[in-house]
């Protein structure tokens, strides 16, 4: 654990000679002396190039090294004194986000099988308590008695089996996201002997409640490659493996099919896939294979009871169609049935199958909208929306035999609801909807905007703001991802109204590398088409500023993971454009880490990046390389935020980044690095903790702004 030494104004000369944190190869640490790591050249060559990397040693993957951890405690060290010395608005944000959440929350009761299931937390929890109810209230498991004593917990993939009997759940301790299985007696109410080990939390039942499917990883790569069939009280060695992918560009995931006969074995890279079924009655029997993995052909299935159907990208089809298709005629494709068709205009992203209809969650424009497709006169009809920028998700369906659909709806200014459509009266009723205390949506006001790229290409940007806010003369800040095709869709953020309320403009911007506008809008961002990622943020930033929305003085940018990416390239390109930037996990050293398949995730990524080994794939990667680019130019004051157990972007991607990109910064901007000791991607475990972090990134911003003005 770090400990903080706290630095006053009156004692900030005497506590200079009190810093205890001396490490080898670096100076005494003052608040206006941060870190200086031992530099130890290493040359790193591909295709005749040299790179030498200074920080290579800051990679151990054990985590255990003292050295290391006490360079990462002093990066710590060095941040608290500098918060030190300005405005604590970390805690007056934090108090103000705790005062927006209820005395207690319940989320919507929804009856699967005997019992209608639902979860509940207290505003000073920090985690959920799971329970279920026919008569009485029968409490399946309370997360926070099971985080007692844990520095970090997580639990995921709960699942009830179809005898109503037993539960199983995921839980990781460390934020590694490799997960226990744990199976619970719920008449006993106790633990059965049962445990599994480095795996997937989700896992499924078979019919007969005796055995479970699941996803195991291959523990150096983090990749899931091998699906196991686990029988209940028996021991994980004698756990049969069913299939084991040798291919490590493609990762593995399970589904279940609405009509609860099948088990779906997805095998997926960034343009291929592969599915396979598996009989829930027949568990230790044989997979059928529904159609050949093929090169740019993505597909995935769903039971629609006399038919199967499928969302396709088959023969050119970028946006997807949906096709239906007999058993015995999975594979050949040829025999595969159109139903509703490719269209420029509408990327399709995910269906629900019923006797009599086809739900379709699709995009227009870059909007999320949702589709009904009726079998009886082959009818597409779209579900009309309130506001004019929004976000959606097709949740809770569970019953292929329901005459409804349920789906969640909010909007950057709409707290979450939850919408009941009934498939045959047409009717649309809110059916629960979340309570945010202090805030009131008539008080704020949303726009989209389509600003202009620099290939004359339009880039959708989402904003809202404060009612009667002089837009010109505002702070903003713009937030983007642009990766994996991920949309960035505007949805409600409670956290943003300290922001808001204290004069800022938020703003999303959906960038290239994203599937906001269609699969061609992710093509364009990937791959050898990656700058047009960091081009589009940069030009919206631009554009906005130059139509007086946001003061060019006073714009802050943010973005995790490979939205950290984004961050660490916009700054090489533009190093003035932003007076700050917020970077959570940054996936910033991208070309080492692609040249290197032991490290996790690797070589699932090659069709997302490119492949170093490929000449040009790795030049084109080194034009954008965060890590690789920095150079002798004004940074922006930068905070970067990471988890030393991190399993998505590696904790040394930014233990190394941010003393190189104080090195070459010719600013007096400070460059912060603030590590979670414990934890992983998404930081430390528990919704409390989360929002503290939250303001912490909030209270940097507003010192860095009250130091502008």
């Amino acid at each position: 654990m770090v400990v903080f030494f706290v630095i006053s104004y009156m004692n900030k000369y005497l506590n200079i000679l009190l810093s205890t944190i001396i490490l080898s190869g670096c100076i005494p640490m003052t608040s206006n002396t941060p870190p200086n790591p031992k530099k130890i050249p290493y040359e790193l060559e591909a295709h005749g190039d040299i790179r030498i990397d200074n920080y290579y040693w800051m990679r151990d993957d054990s985590r255990s090294d003292q050295e290391l951890i006490s360079y990462l405690e002093s990066e710590n060290e060095y941040f608290k004194k500098w918060r030190d010395e300005h405005i604590d608005y970390q805690s007056e944000i934090f108090n103000e986000l705790k005062k927006m959440i209820p005395s207690e929350e319940e989320t919507l009761r929804v009856k699967d099988g005997s019992y209608f299931y639902y979860s509940r937390i207290k505003a000073d929890q920090q985690y959920s308590t799971y329970f279920r109810n026919n008569a009485n209230e029968e409490v399946l498991l309370d997360a926070n008695n099971e985080a007692i004593g844990r520095e970090f917990y997580s639990v995921a993939g709960l699942n009830i089996s179809p005898d109503e009997n037993l539960l199983i759940y995921g839980e990781d301790f460390t934020g590694r996201r490799e997960y226990t299985l744990r199976i619970k007696d719920l008449h006993k109410n106790k633990l059965l002997d049962d445990e599994i080990v480095k795996v997937s939390p989700n896992a499924i039942w078979s019919s007969d409640s005796k055995y479970i499917v699941y996803a195991k990883k291959d523990e150096e790569t983090l990749i899931q490659n091998q699906i196991y069939v686990h029988e209940i009280g028996t021991d994980q060695s004698e756990d049969k493996l069913i299939y084991k992918e040798d291919d490590n560009e493609f990762n593995i995931w399970l589904s279940e099919s609405r009509t609860k006969k099948y088990i779906y074995i997805y095998i997926e890279k960034t343009d291929s896939s592969e599915v396979w079924l598996l009989d829930k009655d027949n568990p230790l029997g044989n997979l059928e294979l529904v159609l050949k993995r093929s090169e740019n052909h993505l597909y995935s299935i769903e039971d629609g009871g006399d038919y199967f159907y499928a969302l396709s990208n088959y023969d050119d089809a970028k946006n997807f169609k949906v096709m239906r298709l007999e058993k015995d005629g999975f594979q050949n494709i040829n025999n595969w049935e159109e139903v509703i068709e490719v269209r420029d205009t509408h990327y399709i992203e995910d269906m629900l199958t019923f006797n009599e209809f086809i739900v379709i969650q699709s995009r227009y424009d870059g909007i999320p909208i949702i589709e009904v497709f009726n079998f009886a006169n082959n009818s597409l009809n779209q579900i009309d929306m309130k506001d004019e920028v929004y976000d959606l998700s097709l949740v809770y369906n569970n019953n292929f035999d329901s005459s409804f659909f349920r789906y969640s709806y909010s909007s950057l200014k709409t707290s979450p609801q939850i919408l009941k459509y009934d498939l045959y009266d047409n009717t649309n009723n809110v059916i629960w909807k979340k309570q945010v205390n202090n805030f009131i949506d008539t008080d704020y006001e949303i726009k989209r905007i389509k600003t202009l790229a620099r290939d004359d290409t339009n880039v959708p940007v989402s904003i809202v703001y404060k009612k009667g806010l002089d837009l010109k003369n505002a702070p903003m800040l713009i937030y983007g991802y642009g990766s994996y095709g991920i949309n960035m869709d505007s949805g409600f953020r409670s956290t943003i109204a300290p922001l808001l309320n204290r004069g800022f403009i938020f703003a999303i911007a959906q960038i290239r590398g994203g599937a906001d506008m269609g699969r061609y809008w992710y093509e364009d961002g990937r791959m050898l088409n990656k700058n047009n990622t960091f081009y589009d943020f940069i030009d919206a930033t631009k554009f906005l500023t130059k139509n007086n929305i946001g003061h060019k003085d006073k714009i802050f940018a943010m973005g995790g993971s490979a939205g950290g990416l984004l961050m660490g390239a916009v700054i090489n390109y533009e190093p003035e454009l932003y007076s700050g930037i917020v970077s959570a996990v940054p996936f910033v050293d991208v070309l080492t880490t692609m040249s290197d398949e032991s490290i996790p995730l690797t070589t699932f990524e090659y069709d997302e990046w490119g492949n170093p080994a490929n000449k040009d794939e790795y030049f084109y990667m080194k034009t954008y390389s965060p890590y690789d680019n920095i150079k002798k130019q004004n940074y922006p004051a930068v905070l970067v935020t990471t988890s030393l157990y991190d399993s998505q972007v590696q904790y040394f991607e930014p233990a190394k980044y941010v003393p190189k990109l104080r090195e070459f910064s010719t600013s007096n901007n400070p460059v912060f690095l603030n590590i979670n000791l414990v934890g992983g991607h998404g930081g430390k475990s528990g919704r409390l903790e989360s929002l503290n972090e939250t303001a912490l990134d909030y209270s940097f911003i507003l010192n860095i702004l009250n130091n502008q003005i």
